[in-house]
């Protein structure tokens, strides 16, 4: 008998045929919804009907408000660039949601994500980039546990993007949420800027912006309306276009120089997570420093159990303290950890 699966139903066309694929594979199926407070009022009893199960509405509105984003809000405030997808998937997708599937009896918590897992031995889980190279999720996964993996299961991560939708098309799946979500799911019709200023702890600061060689050439309305490779909002005329090469939280200023100065040998990589064991010698990786950005060689010193050193084999563009930053062994996702600062030498 095939155990029971319990699939994240978002709304999207992902997780509807994601849930379509397990049912066709015959098991069976319950679906879980959960509501981060930020969401438009959808009509998960379409989905419900669709695929013929079961659909669990659970609240997960004071979590993710702690969780995700007062995460957002803080490092923001810090002069620092979020990314809240890779802290939702270990805390909330893979922590509330899926103890709430184990209560329920499941077996394995599903989600609509590309990426792949294979077991490897008798204890260990290894987190694979998904076949479709230009949907590939993985990186978004990378602060899993080998105890999370060993309950997840990725139905698209050995199929296409273009085969979901045939998919959907032929079986006349149609998905609640019609726009695929391109951006952080808890702004919408705003901007980063407006949506922080709104949020009670956040104070927004004014104060200088400097070049590279300390020369201050501007003022600027808080940091927290940039991010290091951003160009617009500078507003400092020069010979050519200025972008933000840093911020300094502790002075509250804009740093900004040419595109040559955004180019980095090396960046501290903190609070390091290893999916199966940590590496305690230097070791050969490909390193992705955020979501659509080509994994590159590079080398991983460790300084601590918790701090790395990476240094690229090319200088990297617009490294972004905040941001996380994966590393791969060829198709596999070793780990990864937060971006703390980039250097230049």
């Amino acid at each position: 008998m095939k155990p029971l699966i319990a699939i994240a139903i978002s709304g999207g066309i992902d997780s509807l045929v994601a849930a379509y694929l397990l049912k066709k594979q015959r098991y069976d199926v319950i679906g879980i919804h959960f509501i981060s407070g930020y969401e438009k009022k959808q009509k998960i009893s379409q989905i419900a009907d669709q695929l013929d199960i079961h659909i669990e509405i659970i609240d997960c509105r004071a979590a993710f408000k702690s969780k995700i984003v007062d995460y957002f809000t803080r490092t923001y405030q810090a002069g620092k660039t979020p990314n809240p997808c890779l802290i939702c998937n270990p805390t909330i997708k893979f922590g509330i949601v899926l103890d709430h599937a184990l209560k329920m009896e499941a077996s394995y918590l599903a989600t609509g994500h590309y990426a792949r897992i294979k077991k490897s031995g008798k204890d260990r889980y290894q987190l694979l980039k998904g076949v479709d190279r230009t949907k590939d999720q993985s990186y978004f996964l990378a602060f899993l546990s080998q105890n999370q993996l060993s309950t997840a299961c990725f139905p698209l991560g050995g199929i296409t993007k273009s085969k979901v939708l045939q998919l959907a098309g032929e079986k006349g799946l149609t998905p609640i949420r019609k726009k695929e979500s391109q951006d952080i799911c808890f702004i919408k019709g705003q901007t980063y800027g407006e949506f922080l200023i709104r949020q009670e702890t956040f104070r927004a600061q004014p104060g200088l912006i400097e070049n590279v060689n300390g020369k201050v050439i501007g003022e600027h309305q808080g940091l927290h309306l940039f991010t290091v490779g951003q160009r617009r909002g500078i507003n400092c005329p020069a010979s050519e276009p200025y972008y933000v090469v840093r911020m300094d939280q502790k002075t509250n200023r804009l740093i900004v120089g040419f595109k040559e100065d955004l180019l980095s040998w090396k960046c501290r990589i903190t609070n390091l997570h290893w999916i199966y064991r940590p590496t305690t010698s230097p070791i050969k990786v490909h390193t992705r420093l955020r979501y659509r950005h080509e994994a590159v060689a590079s080398m991983l010193f460790p300084i601590n159990v918790n701090t790395a050193m990476i240094k690229f084999k090319t200088p990297q563009m617009a490294i972004t303290p905040g941001q996380g930053a994966v590393f791969y062994k060829e198709d596999e996702v070793l780990g990864g950890g937060w971006i703390d600062i980039a250097e230049n030498d």
